[in-house]
């Protein structure tokens, strides 16, 4: 038996017909590029979270360096980053000629600690850096503390930007991400909870004039019209196809989200008593991109799952400061011995909304034979 990480053919099966229909109707009117579709899928986004502002965009790394363009961080700033996070995070910062400053994470949530993040403002005052921006980072589907988190950033005068690329979907107090910071983005690579079949993003604000430029700059800085290009861009459009698909895929999200929450819960239901099993923040829901549990001994179950067709997968086993390209940037003072230790513990399960109790069963069942003999 063969058990995927995320059975995107299971949602392809439900859908049926109405995503070869939604790529047929581009393929018919023919506007491959900044179609109707794409500007019906940023009224939609929006609507869905609440926010006044969605401009799409060619994937989730993109719409971070195209918030970072539209503030204009430059070289002799800092913007702050969670250490344990994929790499898009930091590279966005590099991009612009700007300083990653690293920041620890929690234990529990696996998001950006607070008490780092103060630090390590600190810590950039003291090199020369001007502190610019912070980018919380949504790790595994659940909000940051932007609490927080909002609190220390205005305290200094930093701008908040938020990685949602794994928390498209959730909530913190009530509100869903795409309202917290100055702006928000999210990717709809494949694997997120909200994926396409190939490569997307999107940029939530509710200021006009951070709209306006952003649309600008994905469109190599367009003014009045394509040959008239008023500032630096980048070729960062979101392609119609890939809209047609989102907006399938949208109408039947809110489902899966739930989904995925019976999903998390039996894993945490049954696995509490053996493994460090993740928390949500009060007031915080999560969409679960990742299931994602903490043990002594990763190497025993992942050769154990494997033995009986079950994938696992760590995310991630190389925090950003310790990785070659990135160790020469600044750290909250005392290094981030969370984010290393972490990537040491920690082991994704499968986690989809189309898991059936029986195979999440064998799974569990997997885990909990593993770590009872060791």
């Amino acid at each position: 038996m063969s058990i995927p990480l995320i059975d995107l053919k299971a949602q392809r099966q439900r859908l049926g017909t109405r995503i070869d229909d939604a790529i047929l109707r581009v393929v018919n009117h023919g506007g491959y590029i900044m179609g109707p579709e794409v500007r019906e899928l940023e009224e939609q986004l929006a609507n869905f979270c609440g926010a006044r502002h969605c401009v799409s965009c060619a994937n989730g790394t993109d719409a971070l360096g195209l918030v970072l363009m539209a503030w204009d961080i430059k070289p002799g700033d800092a913007v702050f980053v969670p250490a344990f996070t994929f790499v898009s995070t930091a590279e966005v910062v590099a991009w612009v000629g700007a300083t990653p400053v690293f920041v620890d994470v929690l234990e529990d949530t696996f998001n950006m600690d607070p008490v780092s993040l103060e630090a390590a403002i600190e810590v950039a005052k003291s090199q020369g850096l001007t502190p610019k921006a912070v980018i919380p980072v949504d790790l595994f589907g659940q909000p940051a503390n932007y609490n927080a988190i909002t609190s220390i950033a205005r305290q200094h005068n930093i701008k908040i930007l938020a990685d949602a690329a794994q928390s498209f979907g959730a909530t913190l107090d009530g509100a869903r991400v795409g309202n917290f910071g100055d702006a928000t983005t999210t990717s709809f690579f494949p694997a997120k909870p909200l994926g396409c079949y190939g490569d997307g993003g999107a940029i939530f604000t509710d200021n006009d004039t951070l709209a306006a430029l952003l649309r600008s700059l994905r469109v190599h800085g367009q003014g009045t019209n394509k040959y008239d290009n008023v500032r630096i861009g980048i070729n960062g459009r979101l392609d119609t196809v890939q809209a047609s698909i989102l907006l399938e895929k949208l109408t039947i999200f809110a489902d899966e989200i739930e989904a995925r929450d019976r999903v998390a819960n039996r894993y945490s239901s049954s696995l509490a008593n053996l493994a460090r099993v993740p928390p949500l923040m009060q007031g915080a829901t999560s969409v679960w991109a990742q299931y994602t549990i903490k043990v002594d001994d990763r190497t025993e179950l992942q050769a154990a799952c494997k033995a009986q067709g079950i994938p696992t997968a760590v995310y991630y086993p190389i925090p950003l400061s310790g990785q070659s390209g990135y160790k020469h940037y600044p750290c909250a003072p005392g290094g981030t011995p969370t984010s290393e230790q972490l990537s040491k513990e920690v082991v994704s399960l499968p986690m989809h909304p189309y898991m059936s109790d029986e195979t999440q069963q064998l799974i569990i069942d997997c885990v909990v034979q593993t770590l009872t003999a060791g």
